[in-house]
């Protein structure tokens, strides 16, 4: 068993109690209409999801007491493209509320990181104000992935579709996806390695499909890597959360593209 098994199969029981107890008139959160895509394609400089997360599985509790509101708008005042809310409970302590207290206090695209194995997760994530959802390419098989990802496009979600491998990459292709996440951090083992970008990157029209370089990005030389392949985006969590100068952590690493 791996931890992303552990978490997929708590996931489940989580979609179970989900399916009895949410309704969609549950919420009345804040929406705002922008695009993650075209704002990074149209980019000049590296774009940044900035990542809240207050604990992972592989570092433990990493800023427990962080205030999402708080955190939101500073990473919106210092250049994020992006603000991703970790919403998983058990491994992450992450809830919905903070995604929704995000959203009423920023203009930029919010993105719902959870591990998604059904529709009723996006519907969710639609009410509470997120305008992007992940999808992990290694958590389910090809047709359950194809579904989720055409249900999230006719919710108008946009899908950041994340692989690791060459397999995974074919998979995202295949089923169409114009954001594609490149996880350096192999799911099942949690070890990091920018090169997974580096050879991933060979595979897509990075003029067309807009790549983004996930985990292990701590300094300019990490971005600097992964922008000679042809990312136009890095997603960046215990980087941020441990900084103690935001303002110079997104200066250091929103390069010239």
């Amino acid at each position: 068993m791996t931890i992303l098994d552990d978490i997929l199969k708590e996931k489940e029981l989580e979609v179970e109690k989900l399916k009895e107890t949410y309704t969609r008139q549950d919420r009345a959160v804040r929406q705002v209409d922008v695009s993650l895509y075209d704002t990074f394609m149209h980019a000049k400089r590296m774009s940044i999801i900035a990542e809240m997360k207050r604990a992972s599985p592989s570092k433990g509790l990493i800023n427990d007491k962080v205030e999402p509101a708080v955190q939101g708008k500073e990473y919106e005042a210092c250049g994020a493209g992006t603000i991703s809310v970790l919403t998983d409970q058990p491994f992450f302590k992450g809830t919905m509320e903070d995604l929704a207290a995000v959203r009423e206090v920023v203009n930029i695209p919010v993105l719902n990181k959870d591990f998604i194995i059904d529709e009723i997760q996006l519907d969710r994530a639609k009410d509470y104000g997120a305008n992007v959802i992940l999808l992990i390419a290694a958590a389910l098989p090809k047709e359950r992935l194809k579904q989720l990802f055409d249900y999230a496009k006719k919710l108008e979600l946009e899908i950041l579709f994340e692989v690791h491998n060459e397999e995974e990459m074919e998979v995202a292709i295949e089923i169409g996806a114009s954001i594609i996440g490149v996880n350096n951090r192999n799911l099942k083992t949690f070890e990091v390695d920018l090169a997974t970008t580096e050879r991933l990157a060979k595979m897509v029209d990075t003029k067309k499909i807009l790549l983004i370089s996930e985990s292990g990005i701590k300094t300019r030389a990490d971005v600097e890597r992964v922008r000679d392949v042809g990312a136009r985006g890095i997603l960046v969590g215990e980087t941020m959360m441990r900084s103690a100068n935001l303002k110079e952590t997104f200066d250091d690493l929103r390069i010239n593209l």
